[in-house]
């Protein structure tokens, strides 16, 4: 459904004197979503995951350059044909609340969703109706404008605009970003159920014990690199051997993530973006033990390991 390659998003600024700058923070990403299947997207804040989802839907800033491959459907992704998907075959739950027009009521809004969908005028309405009602929202909700939601209830309109339609890759960024447990396993259980229909969901969260619930497999980024893939079992695996890899998961990073969850160790991951982003090599070796010139120098490609993929010299 959705295949991206050696994809990479760099940022232009100007500093003291006007001298133009490039920040990359994106580089070598690869990923693929396949119909029928949740790919949960896990990493730290800034490691480049939300600016996946910008990518696909070419919603980037203006002073952002994007190179490598996306194709959905077997397709190239050009500009052009961004635009026709976006909404109807590929839809987006934002992060950000802005997304919401603060001057629309919550019901037209949603409504307005189903219409780019091609719904009539009735069926969008009882579609939002039930959109609203699924995701635990009064009736009285749709009469509402943004600005008299709470944060959480915000997040389950973002989620109920972006489900309406038939759109057969769903985008699907913090979707369970301040609300309650129960409605969080909820909105991931109907995004469960989705994917059974056979769309394609692209689920980017921080909540990883969340996403192992429902996820296939995982993608790890770190530094806007893909370290790895695995399946959802691998990373269910503890770690058994820090400096063997004994796990399911193959690269330091993987495996500090998966140490760093509640059920484990609490080992806390602390990187620096901006430190890691302007290596030449793993954007993880200056904090792993393992890591030798080759690391420091040369990015590995992202290479097939057992059953999943690992970006690592020393996997």
């Amino acid at each position: 459904m959705l295949e991206i390659s050696n994809m990479s998003v760099k940022f232009s600024s100007y500093s003291k004197g006007l001298k133009r700058r490039t920040v990359p923070v994106i580089r070598s990403l690869d990923l693929s979503a396949h119909a029928g299947e949740i790919v949960a997207i896990v990493g730290q804040s800034g490691a480049g995951k939300s600016l996946l989802a910008h990518a696909v839907l070419g919603i980037l800033p203006r002073n952002s350059n994007l190179s490598g491959e996306i194709h959905f459907k077997g397709a190239e992704l050009t500009p052009k044909r961004i635009r026709q998907l976006r909404g109807r075959e590929i839809a987006l739950i934002p992060q950000s609340v802005s997304f919401l027009n603060p001057l629309l009521k919550v019901g037209t809004q949603i409504a307005r969703a189903g219409r780019l969908n091609g719904l009539s005028l009735q069926k969008a309405r009882e579609t939002s109706r039930k959109a609203l009602h699924r995701y635990g929202l009064p009736p009285k909700v749709s009469r509402w404008f943004p600005f008299q939601l709470s944060g959480g209830m915000t997040r389950r309109v973002l989620t109920a605009t972006a489900t309406i339609g038939t759109a057969d890759l769903l985008l699907a960024d913090e979707p369970t970003n301040g609300l309650d447990m129960q409605t969080a396993r909820e909105t991931l259980r109907h995004l469960r159920e989705l994917a059974d229909t056979g769309k394609a969901v692209v689920l980017i969260t921080h909540d990883i014990e969340l996403a192992l619930e429902v996820a296939d497999k995982v993608s790890i980024f770190c530094g806007g690199v893909t370290v790895e893939e695995a399946h959802v079992c691998d990373f269910s695996n503890s770690v058994q051997d820090m400096n063997t890899g004994s796990s399911g998961l193959r690269h330091p990073y993987s495996q500090t993530l998966w140490m760093a969850l509640p059920q484990n160790q609490f080992t806390q991951v602390a990187l620096d973006h901006g430190a890691h982003l302007s290596h030449k090599g793993c954007t993880f070796n200056a904090f792993c033990d393992r890591a030798d010139d080759n690391c420091r120098c040369n990015l590995p490609r992202l290479t097939p390991l057992n059953s999943g993929k690992v970006r690592c010299w020393r996997a």
